[in-house]
This record gives structure tokens, sequence and C-alpha cells, in this order.
């Protein structure tokens, strides 16, 4: 259980992190409703569940055919987290301004679904930071998917409640900057302290 509270720990500030899904997302909520924004989660959670499959039948195949390559994806991932971990915190320093365009789709959970299943930086989200948390001993499909289902059922608590709390702010294009550094540089740290974690694991 440990285990699957820090994956849980580790990929929520991603999900914060602003990204083509969370674009989309309140993109809806700003051109209709809280509703819209909803629908939009659906599509993009149904997305991912079809990378879970097919990352964890990857995965599980590494695993028993190239247990070096699976080493070289861990370290890899390692890297990466401290790469956007850094990238956020870099970002604190900034001046960048989040614009949102206002746009409806006519079906946002067909719209979400492709967001999501094209979306490379969520592929690589799942190859890179899942891996760090299978045991090669045990059943690594069951526990990819696991993991995965976590991951999903993470990101439609976040997305629909943000749907639900940006439809009640007053309707802008731009996310007040100083909000967003304090979710860049507390994403970044946690993020870093999730590096060192699985370096020392």
């Amino acid at each position: 259980m440990s285990v699957l509270v820090v994956f849980a720990l580790t990929v929520t500030p991603l999900i914060f992190t602003p990204g083509p899904d969370m674009l989309f997302i309140l993109s809806q909520v700003m051109g209709k409703d809280a509703k819209a924004g909803m629908m939009a989660t659906v599509g993009v959670c149904t997305g991912y569940l079809v990378h879970s499959v097919l990352v964890a039948l990857g995965i599980a195949a590494i695993i028993v055919s190239f247990p070096i390559l699976f080493e070289t994806i861990r370290w890899l991932g390692i890297a990466y987290l401290l790469y956007l971990a850094a990238h956020l915190i870099k970002s604190v320093f900034s001046n960048k301004k989040l614009s949102i365009e206002k746009q409806s789709a006519s079906n946002p959970i067909k719209k979400g679904f492709f967001t999501a299943l094209l979306n490379p930086k969520g592929m690589l989200i799942y190859f890179a930071i899942l891996p760090q948390f299978i045991d090669q001993s045990g059943n690594t499909v069951t526990q990819g998917l696991v993991l995965s289902l976590i991951f999903i059922t993470l990101i439609f608590i976040v997305y629909c409640s943000l749907s639900l709390v940006f439809a009640k702010i007053t309707q802008k294009t731009e996310i007040d900057a100083r909000k967003q550094k304090w979710i860049d540089g507390t994403s970044g740290g946690l993020l870093g302290l999730a590096a060192a974690w699985l370096i020392a694991n």
C-alpha cells in the first residue's frame, strides 16, 4: 500500500501541471460550462485507459525479456522526473502567463479521448514513471493496470473538480500568474522529492 500511496503522490503534481489535457478541459468550461469540462474529462480518461492496457502489457514483456532495458527505463524515468522538477521550479522565476482559448467542441468526449490518446507527454509519463513502482518479482501486468487505474482515477477527480471550480470563477482568458507560480513551485518540489525517493529505493 505504501508504494501505491507514493505513486499517487508522485503523479498528482503532474496532473495539476498544465498540459494539452488540462488546457482542453478548461477551454470547454470557458466555452460552455462545467458539464462540458466533465464530459471532456471522461474522454481524456478513456484515452488514457487505452494507454494503460498497452503500457501494462508492454512493460510486462520488457521485464520478462529484457531486464537490463527495464533498468535503463527506470533510470531514464528518474532523470525525467528531475528534469520536470527543474523545469517547474525554473518557471517560478519567469514571467510566463498561461492563456486559454475559449472553445466549445461539438463532442467533448470524443475530442478529449483523442487529446489524451495522441498526447506524447501522456505516454512518456506512463513509460517514465509507472515502471518505477512495479515489483519485477510479482505479476507485472496486474501491477501495471492497478497503477494505471489509480492515475486515471486521480485525473478524473482533479479535472472534474477543476471544471466545477473554474466554472464559478469570473470568465478569464488568463490564469492568475502568481497562483500558477505557486502551483509550479510546489509541483516541482514534490517531483524532486519523488525522484530522490526512487533513487534511494
